[in-house]
């Protein structure tokens, strides 16, 4: 009976070195198609800023991102221009981007750059079940840690309803009033995300597809209290209103 309940235990931990090597497995395949969104100006200093993240899709060339993140104006007098970053630390590359849709109300963009990058994988636009294991991969804090991602991981704990975030009344629409008196549903993640983490793919930890974006964090007091108190509660745009998003860019 010892060696069978040996035999068992052993057995048992086999299983879970197999499930344990997947999340590496995963994580290497997401890190690729995961980039940072920002600014480029080839005459300052520094000459790159991050906003957040966004993550590759479709055919290599379009990047998905939140629609918070796109600069209000860009420096054209000292060649400022939209940017997507790719790759990790000093090895990071700069792609001139440019927008190509705008879903604001959901708070997403859609992206192109005009060399092809490794794509994620969205899956079916239908409803997420609460209790799934995600895990998403973007650059928290942005320029502060550099341009080198990081993976969270943890599970959808509530499919909840939220209005979209604005940042003024200058900026509101007849269609996003409308939107904020019928809240659509956004995933909330028991999951701690920072700023620099919206536009953050939401993978399905099972298949590696895209199921919502990072869109923001409960703060807890003000700003600051997201990087050194955060909730460890985060919410996510549903991988539906990309979708739809995609189809609004030019064939």
């Amino acid at each position: 009976m010892l060696g069978f309940g040996l035999m068992l235990l052993g057995v048992a931990l086999n299983t879970f070195s197999v499930a344990a090597a997947e999340l590496p497995d995963l994580i290497g395949r997401i890190q690729p198609s995961v980039v940072a969104v920002g600014t480029y100006r080839p005459s300052g200093s520094p000459r790159q800023r991050f906003s957040g993240t966004g993550f590759v899709v479709g055919n290599g060339h379009l990047v998905v991102t939140n629609h918070h993140l796109l600069p209000t104006n860009l420096d054209t007098a000292r060649r400022e221009q939209l940017a997507v970053f790719s790759g990790r630390g000093r090895q990071a590359r700069f792609h001139a981007a440019k927008i190509v849709a705008r879903d604001p109300v959901h708070d997403l963009a859609l992206l192109y750059i005009t060399a092809p990058l490794p794509a994620l994988a969205l899956a079916e636009a239908r409803p997420v079940r609460a209790g799934t294991e995600i895990v998403f991969t973007g650059f928290p804090i942005g320029m502060a840690l550099g341009l080198y991602p990081v993976t969270h991981r943890g599970i959808v704990s509530a499919i909840s309803p939220m209005a979209p975030p604005q940042a003024g009344s200058k900026v509101l629409t007849a269609k996003m009033i409308r939107a904020m008196r019928d809240p659509y549903d956004v995933l909330q993640l028991d999951a701690t995300a920072y700023p620099g983490n919206s536009g953050s793919p939401v993978l399905d930890r099972r298949n590696g597809r895209v199921v919502g974006v990072i869109n923001s964090v409960l703060v807890k007091g003000s700003k600051e209290a997201a990087i050194a108190d955060p909730s460890g509660i985060s919410y996510a745009i549903p991988v539906s209103f990309v979708h739809a998003l995609l189809e609004k860019a030019p064939q």
